[in-house]
């Protein structure tokens, strides 16, 4: 079988693009229902949608361990819980840029070419270009922490996905089933009878198709075609996106240090994904 060359640079773009808008939108909630109350519509409705398409509950033993798919889904209820309450705090391209760090850093730990120490000094030099911002606007050391924590999960995220991927979307809707049984008891304690307004709701299912259902189908179709190093050169440009997307749809501004700290953890993301090695092939 045989595709157009294009279709996969676009389907990678496009999810790349999907996410950050979803993002973006998601932070318009926080004022209504907050970032926890945000989170439970994300994931919850991610996971009714997930369950009726993919049907996780014909998942066997032999095919992946529903131990490591409870694991899978903590940690995705953790990350995406952490990431919005970093958007509380600062403005969503920096704590993108930020959050990546998490798989870049899985990405160079398996590696061992010394090359990788010049990604590393790389996303340092991101990290604190974007927390000096500019003497008018500080960034919240607040919204730092979240997101190093954030970046923390993804990077266990990455390892964890590898262990449950054999159930393929089942195991994607069976780990957002644990993820919403975590997120959605929590956003309801914060945000009430909220989450029942109709423009929630509507926003909500908005949120959970741009950033879960549309970018999952695509990356899958993506990552069908593509190697997984042109893969992670494409999302090194999720920060990039996340900025525009945090200009059109919130208004946030960026100072020129903050968009150097962005172009520096890009092209961290970009190096480490063409030329890391793991360790496994040495």
């Amino acid at each position: 079988m045989q595709t157009n060359k294009n279709f996969p640079f676009l389907a990678a773009f496009s999810g790349m693009v999907s996410v950050q808008t979803g993002a973006a939108f998601a932070k318009t909630l926080f004022p209504v229902v907050g970032s926890e109350g945000v989170a439970a519509l994300r994931l919850g409705i991610s996971a009714v949608i997930l369950c009726v398409v993919f049907r996780p509950w014909t998942l066997r033993q032999h095919e992946v361990s529903w131990r490591a798919l409870t694991l899978y889904g903590v940690v995705l209820a953790l990350m995406n819980m952490l990431i919005y309450q970093a958007f509380s705090y600062i403005p969503v391209s920096i704590a993108i840029s930020i959050e990546v760090m998490g798989p870049l850093t899985v990405a160079v730990l398996t590696s061992r070419q010394k090359i990788d120490l010049l990604w590393i000094l790389l996303s340092a030099l991101g990290m604190f270009l974007l927390a000096a911002g500019d003497i008018h606007n500080a960034i919240d050391i607040q919204g730092i922490a979240y997101s190093l924590a954030a970046a923390l999960f993804w990077g266990i995220y990455v390892i964890i996905g590898k262990r449950v991927s054999g159930g393929g979307g089942r195991s994607v809707a069976a780990g957002m089933m644990v993820a919403a049984l975590i997120t959605v008891p929590l956003g309801t304690a914060q945000a009430g009878v909220s989450l029942l307004m109709p423009a929630v709701i509507f926003t909500g299912v908005c949120v959970a198709l741009l950033s879960s259902m549309l970018p999952f189908l695509l990356d899958i179709y993506a990552m069908r075609w593509l190697p997984s190093r042109v893969f992670g050169v494409l999302l090194s440009g999720s920060p990039a996106v996340s900025a525009l997307a945090g200009w059109i749809i919130l208004h946030e501004k960026l100072s020129l240090t903050q968009c150097g700290g962005i172009s520096s953890v890009m092209a961290a993301c970009a190096g480490c994904s063409l030329f890391a090695r793991r360790r496994t092939q040495h």
